[in-house]
């Protein structure tokens, strides 16, 4: 697939490439942004180049990982998001916001426009958040974007060689007032 653009009133959605590579560098520099995802650590300048240079087109061009950095208007960095697909119509979203951007609802936007993209252009049914057990920030993102959080999952995550609980929430278009490609039966309590 070919890279897309999203846009917002406040934010520009994009791929990032290597004339990004340096301000993708500086952001990764953040501990929280090192302890919180799963970005190596020490984060060194090659690996942003690989990020930016191989592992963003890589993911357009096969349809496995759709990632967007977060722009502001102006064209700084304000943070990164990743959609993985994981399954048929199942995709996963990862994000971070640079340090000196947080808490201005920029990534809770571009998540749900992420999203509202990725049900209505890609196909998917289902878009799950994950996060460290603990990583509040994180959570209050997804809770705010709509996910639904459906509990945690034991030693879900591998973070540099640790295994870990996670929490997990789900996304679906109905969600967002979208259709989904597929009925959606949801069990009854019984």
């Amino acid at each position: 697939m070919e890279p897309v653009t999203l846009t917002t009133d406040r934010l520009v959605l994009r791929t990032v490439g290597p004339h990004d590579t340096r301000a993708v560098y500086d952001a990764a520099q953040d501990p929280g942004i090192q302890r919180w995802t799963t970005v190596p650590s020490p984060y060194l300048p090659e690996h942003a180049s690989g990020f930016t240079e191989q592992l963003v087109p890589d993911g357009w061009a096969e349809g496995s990982m759709f990632t967007f950095g977060v722009f502001l208007t102006r064209g700084e960095l304000a943070g990164m998001l990743s959609l993985t697909m994981r399954s048929l119509g199942v995709a996963e979203v990862g994000f971070w916001a640079a340090k000196e951007h947080r808490g201005q609802g920029y990534v809770t936007e571009a998540t749900l426009t992420a999203c509202r993209w990725i049900f209505t252009e890609v196909g998917v049914d289902r878009v799950e958040w994950r996060a460290e057990v603990g990583n509040h920030a994180s959570r209050a993102v997804a809770e705010r974007a709509g996910f639904t959080i459906e509990g945690t999952l034991r030693s879900a995550i591998n973070n540099k060689g640790v295994r870990r609980d996670c929490w997990v929430g789900s996304l679906l278009p109905s969600d967002l007032g979208l259709p989904s490609t597929a009925p959606y039966l949801p069990a009854r309590a019984e």
